[in-house]
């Protein structure tokens, strides 16, 4: 199967998007997307970008994303976090995740970057032997800790 992988482009984020949606309902929580495709142009491709993706195009037709953005650790300096890794469906075990992983990794390094982070959700079994295979460490005695946005407001309400 040949395939393209390559920085996405503006016009490509209705489909980023179907993937979000595709990822969504994956993982159970289908009504848990709340980003729009408006919001995906203006944060992604603005004076001031708050990500960067990849695209894995089959056919003309992007089948799979690696969305990534900048951090900063205290311990190590610059890393990248990986957003998310998404094939679709239909395209899963075809190499497309591995091939997008690899362009994320590649960047790292171009980069300069000390780590790159990600989650992947603990019933997801095939992802962690994946990520695994491709030495990456799956820490298991970390809790992800998040403030949603009605945390954020509850917070600063009681400020």
């Amino acid at each position: 199967m040949e395939f393209t992988i390559r920085s996405a482009k503006k016009n490509d984020m209705p489909r980023v998007l179907h993937l979000i949606n595709e990822l969504a309902i994956f993982e159970k929580e289908p009504d848990a997307v709340e980003v729009t495709v408006e919001e995906l142009q203006n944060d992604g491709f603005g004076a001031h970008p708050a990500f960067h993706c990849f695209v894995a195009e089959v056919n003309s037709k992007i089948e799979g994303i690696a969305l990534i953005y900048n951090r900063y650790s205290t311990w190590k300096g610059k890393i990248i976090h990986l957003e998310d890794l998404i094939v679709s469906k239909a395209m899963r075990g075809t190499g497309l995740g591995t091939a997008l992983l690899d362009k994320v990794v590649t960047h790292g390094h171009q980069l300069g970057v000390k780590r790159i982070n990600w989650e992947v959700i603990d019933w997801n079994d095939k992802a962690i032997t994946f990520y695994e295979r491709k030495g990456a460490k799956v820490l298991r005695d970390w809790d992800v800790v998040w403030l949603d946005e009605t945390g954020i407001n509850n917070y600063v309400a009681n400020l």
